[in-house]
């Protein structure tokens, strides 16, 4: 049995942020703490880096093995850490079985990654990774500085922990490189990098700002516990065979959404919905996010915005969450008037926890008016954002036929593609 390690990197001395943000308080704990407490989960041993000047002081006071002084940049501060952990291991077994020890490396300004991160990262160095990186899809446009738009689909904004096996740690930092992360460092000697599913709400602080959005993350994840906790891969120091998962109702638990023991790598849902016109001479028509001013609204609960709850349907029902009903029902006054874009995000932030990443979904919209060319793009722009993914909109006509071509409603129709988040090359 091999051990494992984390190394939690808060060597800075937070020159964005105006003080060290790793010992700033959150919901009662510091920052740092956080972090500590979730390596636990994987961890025989953490090791804490610290900036020099706070190791004697009880400000470094932590929960963790060990504590030592980083250096002047992260790499550095990375090196730091793998000392300690070869002169706090000492000679464990034969030389081989140190070597081969695995080795987390997890960010301390990163407080909210989840147990459930930690063991997909260490599940996937069991399974034979050199080194794996926690990712997530990029949503936002992104554009080259001197012009022209970089194709989002392709790119993902990696996180930690990242996980090593620690001969191949310590091969990619031998010479002193500097890198802003270790991943690439590995890369640059041939290593194997996989990437494992990341969390949406790990995000790294680095202004108070940051502190403020953590701390109602923080708070919305103690309201409803992070159900992926129990479905994760489970690791502990006994045994490092992945947990053969939950069997508790998928819709309370969306990390069990997938009773069968043989996960398949992707799943396919179907989403509808219709809404009659609305009496209501001020209601706005919003399709995909987008409002057709002058156009009569749809009667609805929230927005009415047929095409996102068409979409959060089909990516729920791909997921094996149920419906749009269950999640966001109409008798929740938290919803009356809702905009369904922000629904559709939540849902997707479901998704994910429950082990699917969106590859798709395409929408066919029925009506006559108004015509959907012109506001096209917007559309696909909007739902790509809150998906995550490629999400494309075609307007049917009901040719006269039904309620649908008496102009008496709106009706949408998807399909969404999910892919499973086990284990990918990078």
């Amino acid at each position: 049995m091999l051990r494992s390690w984390v190394i939690i990197v808060a060597g800075g001395t937070g020159s964005r942020f105006g003080r060290a943000k790793q010992y700033e308080p959150l919901l009662g704990r510091r920052v740092i703490d956080w972090a500590v407490d979730a390596a636990r989960s994987v961890a025989d041993s953490v090791a804490v880096v610290v900036p020099a000047a706070d190791v004697p002081s009880e400000r470094a006071r932590s929960t963790a093995d060990v504590v030592v002084a980083g250096g002047a940049s992260r790499s550095a501060s990375v090196r730091a850490g793998l000392d300690a952990v070869a002169a706090a291991d000492g000679p464990v077994g034969d030389e081989r079985d140190r070597e081969d020890a695995f080795v987390l490396v997890h960010d301390g300004a990163r407080p909210l990654a989840t147990a459930a991160l930690f063991r997909r990262v260490l599940a996937a160095l069991v399974e034979g990774a050199d080194a794996v990186v926690p990712a997530v899809m990029v949503t936002d446009t992104i554009r080259w500085a001197h012009g022209g738009t970089l194709d989002r689909s392709t790119l993902r904004a990696v996180q930690t922990p990242q996980g090593f096996r620690a001969s191949i740690l310590r091969a990619a930092h031998d010479g002193a490189p500097e890198a802003t992360d270790d991943i690439g460092l590995v890369e640059a000697i041939g290593g194997t990098v996989v990437a494992v599913t990341g969390e949406s709400h790990n995000l790294k602080i680095t202004d108070p700002d940051d502190l403020v959005v953590a701390e109602a993350l923080a708070r919305r994840l103690a309201a409803e516990p992070d159900a992926t906790e129990s479905a994760a891969m489970s690791t502990t120091p006994t045994d490092r065979s992945p947990d053969p998962g939950p069997t508790t109702d998928p819709v309370a638990s969306p990390a069990s959404a997938d009773p069968s023991p043989t996960r398949p790598a992707i799943r396919i849902g179907q989403g509808f919905d219709i809404h009659p016109i609305s009496d209501d001479p001020a209601r706005e028509l919003v399709l995909g996010g987008v409002r057709f001013e002058g156009a009569p609204g749809l009667a609805g609960h929230s927005d009415a915005d047929v095409i996102a709850h068409a979409c959060t349907d089909a990516l729920l029902g791909a997921a094996g969450l149920g419906d749009i009903g269950q999640h966001f029902p109409d008798t929740d006054e938290r919803f009356s008037g809702a905009d369904s874009i922000v629904l559709l995000t939540e849902a997707v932030r479901r998704v994910r926890e429950a082990g699917w990443v969106p590859v798709n979904v395409d929408c066919s919209v029925v009506l006559d008016t108004p015509k959907l060319a012109p506001r096209r793009a917007e559309m696909h722009d909007r739902l790509t954002a809150a998906v995550g993914a490629p999400v494309t909109v075609k307007g049917k006509r009901p040719e006269g036929i039904g309620a649908l071509g008496r102009h008496e409603g709106v009706a949408c129709f998807a399909v969404a593609l999910v892919e499973s988040s086990t284990v990918e090359p990078s």
